[in-house]
């Protein structure tokens, strides 16, 4: 063999010479320190792909061993079904696990049986998630945006107790019908509710039991911190910004807790504007939400562009079908021709339509007579 160099390879070709054909490397090495020789090393290895090995007749016994027992262990890891229970469909899938120490998606094989939904991990034997079918109230479909900026879409399920279930497979509409049809047969009624939010379960915690969630999503909130936060000034937090039939608040995912929360009739105003933050946010955009207590307030908010558009939306949206609201409040309608007018006119001036007066109008004008 003759060694050869190429001063355009690159690690690229490094690696698949090394996977494809493999290296072969005999050394005898010598470390030295103020030229005296301290350390001797002679190395023998072969460096290569699995395929390589196996082709040229290296660690074949090892390779049997391995999958012989992979598939002994594969054998052994099954569910636990119970008498007269039966898998209908088996597939691959996610689930999000937030009831330990961390949140994250832990995937495994979804089996939907003729009783239940459960998810098992198969390596570790040890089930995931299950539901009966009993268990099951409602669901929803939505799309969340994944870290690699792909949309993933979710099946989520409402449980007994409030609980969320947001699970994740290659095709979740399938999973969704597969599941419907079976809950048809047994004679239950899964309700599809659009609004349902897929939320954490333990920032659902502050939600009464009328409180209904309409609009969520993860967003940035400049809040201010005092000197027993250990920093003074306003700081960016990341947390859930949740709407429900009765406030807007938001929850600091860090300390568990609402850190504000602003009832829905006080909400006076969005808009997306430019800001001066300072520093290295000297022009950004933010999602300003104005509201009135004894005084004016505002927060502030800022995420994606798209979402906090969304928000603004959303807000302005309410703002509107509260200010009608009001205006209806202040209508009435007239006792004798039923036309509705508003109250101030009717108790003053009458109805224009059939002439009606008010007693207490009438007895004024005679009074003053």
């Amino acid at each position: 063999m003759e060694p050869i160099r190429d001063t355009h390879a690159t690690l690229v070709d490094l690696l698949d010479r090394i996977l494809d054909q493999g290296l072969v490397i005999n050394a005898d090495i010598i470390v030295s320190v103020a030229g005296i020789p301290l350390l001797g090393v002679n190395l023998k290895a072969a460096l290569a792909g699995m395929e390589t090995m196996l082709k040229y007749g290296i660690m074949q016994a090892w390779d049997e061993r391995t999958r012989a027992w992979e598939r002994e262990h594969r054998k052994k890891k099954e569910p636990s079904l119970a008498s007269g229970e039966e898998v209908i469909q088996q597939i691959f899938g996610s689930y999000y696990y937030t009831k330990g120490i961390y949140t994250t998606w832990r995937s495994g094989y979804f089996y939907l049986t003729t009783k239940r939904l459960l998810l098992f991990h198969q390596d570790f034997g040890e089930v995931l998630f299950e539901a009966p079918f009993e268990a099951m109230k409602g669901f929803s479909i939505s799309k969340n945006r994944h870290f690699t900026g792909e949309e993933k879409k979710e099946l989520c399920l409402l449980l007994n107790h409030g609980e969320v279930a947001r699970l994740h497979t290659k095709d979740v509409f399938q999973l969704k019908e597969t599941i419907e049809k079976r809950m048809q047969t047994v004679g239950l009624d899964l309700e599809e509710s659009p609004s349902l939010a897929q939320f954490d379960e333990k920032a659902v915690s502050f939600l009464s039991d009328d409180e209904e969630v309409t609009h969520q999503g993860k967003i940035w909130y400049l809040m201010s911190l005092s000197a027993s936060d250990g920093i003074m000034g306003d700081t960016w937090k990341p947390g859930h910004l949740y709407l429900t039939n009765e406030r807007l608040c938001w929850w600091y995912n860090f300390d568990g807790r609402v850190a504000i929360e602003v009832p829905v009739d006080k909400i006076t105003g969005a808009a997306i504007e430019i800001r001066d933050l300072k520093g290295l946010l000297k022009r950004k955009k933010v999602l300003s939400i104005s509201y009135e207590y004894a005084s004016k307030h505002e927060a502030c908010f800022s995420g994606d562009e798209e979402e906090m558009q969304e928000w603004e939306k959303v807000i302005t949206e309410i703002i509107s079908k509260q200010g009608m609201t009001a205006v209806e409040d202040d209508m009435e309608t007239c006792p004798k021709c039923e036309r509705r007018a508003p109250v101030k006119e009717l108790l003053e001036k009458g109805c224009p339509r059939c002439k009606w007066v008010s007693p207490r109008l009438k007895k004024a004008k005679v009074v003053s007579s």
